[in-house]
């Protein structure tokens, strides 16, 4: 679904840079080198992760080198890679943030409010600074944004796989949507096979997600337009395409 729809996207409106969560691209958890790779050759421009960015423990043999790669930035446990990488276009710079919430989430983080104020406070100005908050619950992700709000172009949700339909404007200039959505298999659940996911969660069963090879696709992502000169934006949209039987 990337690899098909990002030229046509980035084409149809225009796009000079494409940022993707990429945690559950290697089989449903985590990201390896090769995915990593096939993400840059498919059109990504910046990658960030969330709270499966450990599932693949090879990742901490080539963060360091993978200068595109935006991991957590609020974790307490050391880890190797930035939490906060900024990208130049045409000489205008973006800041890409990756934090991971507090409620509901098995892994235990620093506030994420202050660990971005924290980098807002001590790291040079950007053009441009887009938040990718991986966040359970869409309260948090609501109270998050509107405490950022005119301090960063944008605060985008992910996590839950499911496109939200709050895409909006804050009063101050921050564009907010509580989840971008997901790209990948539509006739299931998170993504993955739905047998394998009712089994854990409705049966108690010992089962692993299982990601099909082939299948009806989504493609899920919001449109940015951002003011180049302020950093605030001045439009937000979604994308939603699902491929039919």
């Amino acid at each position: 679904m990337l690899k098909e729809k990002i030229p046509y996207y980035a084409e149809k409106y225009g796009i000079d840079f494409i940022i993707a969560n990429g945690e559950n691209v290697t089989h449903g958890k985590g990201l390896i080198k090769s995915h990593y790779f096939e993400l840059l050759e498919a059109g990504v421009d910046a990658i960030t992760l969330g709270n499966h960015y450990w599932s693949k423990s090879e990742i901490t043999r080539y963060i360091d080198q993978a200068d595109r790669l935006v991991r957590p930035l609020n974790l307490i446990k050391p880890f190797p890679g930035e939490g906060s990488v900024v990208f130049e276009l045409d000489k205008i710079s973006i800041r890409v943030t990756n934090l991971l919430g507090s409620a509901f989430m098995e892994e235990e983080v620093n506030s994420p409010y202050y660990s971005l104020i924290t980098l807002l406070d001590e790291a040079e100005p950007t053009n441009i600074h887009i938040v990718d908050f991986h966040a359970e619950a869409t309260g948090e992700k609501q109270a998050l944004a509107y405490a950022l709000d005119g301090k960063v172009s944008a605060v985008l949700g992910t996590h839950t796989h499911v496109q939200t339909s709050d895409a909006k404007i804050l009063p101050n200039g921050t564009a907010f949507i509580s989840d971008v959505g997901m790209t990948g298999y539509a006739n299931g659940i998170l993504g993955s096979d739905s047998d394998t996911v009712v089994n854990r969660i409705v049966y108690g069963k010992k089962s692993t997600f299982v990601t099909p090879d082939e299948g009806r696709g989504i493609f899920s992502a919001v449109v940015l337009d951002i003011d180049d000169a302020t950093g605030y934006a001045k439009q937000i949209f979604p994308i939603y395409f699902q491929e039919e039987n």
